[in-house]
Order: C-alpha cells, then sequence, then structure tokens
C-alpha cells in the first residue's frame, strides 16, 4: 500500500499544481473521480492490466468511456500514466489529490463511526473539538456500527481515535496477552 502512495505521489502533486494553477480544482476532482470509477471497473481494469494490450490503446480506451467528462489536460494525462505503466494508481492519485485538496481548503475530512446514532448535540461537541484542535473546517460524516458494543471511532485525515468499547477490550487482551 504505501509503495502505491509512493509511486503516485508525485502525478498527485503534479495534477494538483496544475488544477490549483489554474483555478481548477472542483473541475480536476470531479475528472478523477470519474477516471477512478470507470478505471475500477472489472471490464476496464481487466484491459488495463491486459499485458498484450498496447499502452496507447490502454489510454485511448480509458479517454474514451469517459467521454466529454474530460479536458484536454486530463486527457493528456492518460497517455503519460499508461506510458510508466502506471494506469493503476488512478485511484491512489485521485485519493492523494482530494487530500491535497482538503488542505488547500482548510477542510478536515471526518467519518465517526459509532455504535448508535449520534445526536445533533455529540456531532457538534465533536465537530467544534475537532475544529479546535485542527484549526479546519470540519466535514463530518457518520455511521453505525453495532458491533462496536459502545462508544466510538473518529477518523480524521491519518488520525484514528478509537473510544470504542471493542477498542478497549482489544487493548486489554492484548496486553493480557504480553504479560
Amino acid at each position: 500500500m504505501a509503495e502505491l502512495a509512493t509511486l503516485a505521489r508525485p502525478y498527485a502533486n503534479a495534477v494538483f499544481d496544475i488544477a490549483k494553477g489554474a483555478g481548477a480544482l472542483d473541475s480536476w476532482s470531479r475528472m478523477l473521480s470519474l477516471l477512478g470509477v470507470v478505471a475500477a471497473d472489472p471490464s476496464v481494469n481487466q484491459i488495463l492490466e491486459a499485458p498484450d494490450t498496447p499502452d496507447e490503446q490502454k489510454a485511448f480506451r480509458l479517454a474514451g468511456l469517459c467521454g466529454d467528462e474530460l479536458d484536454d489536460r486530463a486527457r493528456k494525462m492518460i497517455p503519460v500514466l499508461a506510458r510508466y505503466k502506471r494506469l493503476g494508481l488512478i485511484g491512489e492519485i485521485r485519493d492523494q489529490f482530494e487530500e491535497l485538496k482538503a488542505q488547500d481548503e482548510k477542510v478536515l475530512e471526518v467519518e465517526v463511526v459509532s455504535a448508535r446514532p449520534l445526536s445533533a448535540e455529540q456531532e457538534g461537541e465533536i465537530r467544534s473539538a475537532l475544529a479546535d484542535r485542527y484549526q479546519r473546517e470540519v466535514n463530518m460524516s457518520s455511521r453505525v456500527d453495532e458491533q462496536l458494543l459502545g462508544g466510538a471511532v473518529i477518523r480524521a485525515g491519518d488520525t484514528v481515535i478509537d473510544g470504542s468499547v471493542r477498542g478497549k477490550l482489544d487493548k486489554l487482551a492484548e496486553t493480557l496477552q504480553r504479560t
């Protein structure tokens, strides 16, 4: 996984610089999302991974499937990725681009997974605490996972805060096994 991130980073940074310079962050976000969805489709992925298909043909097919949703710069990026055998990185490039975009826009994407639905008050408290801690606007989504037993797991960027009962029990079991 880390290797994919390392390989994708220069492309994500280059695309981000191009998009920011053109004032087209949202447009590039949509184009990369579309490319990621199309490239992840099993039948398309099979074509992109086929060793006997020439790189130019892979790039042409991928761009063709996206139709008019891509601008000229995005269409020019696809053959570059194909030439260097990097079409499989499109999803990772998209993810890193979105992280760069969020950092630039001072927005922190947060996911809260809780044992029970959060009240509006709880959501507000979590949002406020994270906004204070990270000095960013917080874009929060939440979902319920009944297997947690109680508490919540908060994913804020690269940080995971595990305040779930299941997480605490797992830590306790790990500690007891060591002794």
